[in-house]
């Protein structure tokens, strides 16, 4: 009996000056320089027409680049055909033939390689049994649900052991439940075979638990790269702020600046944090809902305009002199009653000064 296992062999992407343009007028990636390094997850994340599946499709060969050079490890694919390339792509669709079993799917790219039928079948055995599906190989997709049938699409891509593996909005089409569990499932396959994945998604969430590295896209270009705590704790902007995570955006005013720290304050409150380049005068805040201290001995004041259970912790509105906040406290056994005023303040290293766009 044959036996296989699955292996990863890694390799970088590098995008150099990149740009795809659609006909005359329509800018899809405009000028993009990217480095995803071997054996990393790097996601895609903007929202939609930002040119993050155009720049998936890009790696893939299904687009050609207008102009710049795309490099997979040492070779220039710029201009080779997704036939050429060493990479595997996993759809939103699952993109199964219904009337093939699942070892049948899993097998089928392995047809094209020139291996034996007993090593394919080997191969595409240690698939399934990579994703969790040992045992269901006779199985046809109709009777999987949608996130069995997510995994053979997974298991189909990993066979081919490719050099960059990548996901097209893999997650979309499951409940949120399966969405986690799917989710904690690619990234302990990337990790346990070192893969290189290049992953897209609109979903905030699901970038920041999946990734070692995040691409945030807006307008076809690149707003900021980082890892997901970096982009969470310090966005390059406001649009970057809003769109990881909800952030409140706060206006303040910087008092005094001194060894890049500044001092800001919102009415009487005072807060230390760092200046980020700015200068003394207006400015703004943007300060994560759970970083907003709600009964704070020093801070300013708010009333509870909206109060609303969720099980684990309370959401609430708060209604300032400048706004409307979005805050959230863990105490659930004694909420706070629409109307209440009450005093705000900020954690240490709750809010990040915004540079000017």
């Amino acid at each position: 009996m044959v036996e296989a296992k699955i292996v990863g062999k890694a390799a970088p992407v590098r995008f150099e000056n990149v740009t795809k343009r659609f006909g005359r007028d329509v800018i899809a990636v405009d000028n993009i320089d990217l480095f995803v390094e071997a054996g990393k997850l790097v996601t895609l994340l903007g929202p939609s027409g930002c040119g993050k599946t155009t720049t998936l499709r890009m790696i893939a060969g299904l687009e050609m680049a207008t102009t710049g050079r795309i490099l997979i490890g040492d070779q220039d694919v710029t201009s080779l055909p997704a036939t050429d390339r060493d990479v595997s792509m996993v759809f939103q669709s699952y993109a199964l033939f219904p009337h093939m079993s699942v070892l049948e799917n899993v097998s089928y790219g392995l047809t094209f390689s020139g291996f034996s039928k007993a090593e394919t079948r080997a191969r595409a055995l240690a698939g399934l049994d990579l994703v969790g599906l040992k045992g269901f190989d006779t199985r046809l997709p109709s009777e999987l649900s949608g996130g069995q049938q997510q995994r053979v699409a997974v298991a189909r891509a990993l066979v081919l052991e490719p050099q960059v593996l990548l996901f097209d909005e893999p997650l979309s089409n499951l409940d949120a439940k399966l969405r986690r569990q799917v989710r904690e499932d690619i990234r302990a396959i990337q990790q346990e075979l070192g893969l290189t994945v290049v992953y897209v998604t609109h979903d905030q969430e699901e970038a920041l638990a999946v990734s070692d590295e995040i691409v945030v896209m807006r307008n076809a270009a690149i707003a900021q790269i980082g890892t997901p705590k970096q982009l969470y704790d310090a966005p390059v902007d406001r649009f970057v702020a809003d769109f990881i995570g909800e952030a409140n955006i706060v206006p303040c005013n910087i008092e005094s600046v001194e060894n890049e720290q500044a001092t800001i304050s919102i009415d009487t409150y005072k807060h230390n944090l760092p200046s980020r380049g700015l200068a003394l005068g207006p400015a703004k805040l943007a300060v994560r809902p759970s970083r907003l201290i709600i009964g704070a001995k020093d801070g300013f004041k708010a009333n509870i305009a909206k109060a609303t259970y969720v099980g684990v912790r309370m959401e609430y509105t708060l209604e300032a002199k400048f706004g409307s906040m979005f805050a959230v406290h863990d105490d659930v056994d004694s909420p706070l009653k629409v109307g209440t005023e009450v005093t705000v303040g900020f954690a240490e290293k709750g809010p990040v000064l915004l540079p000017e766009a």
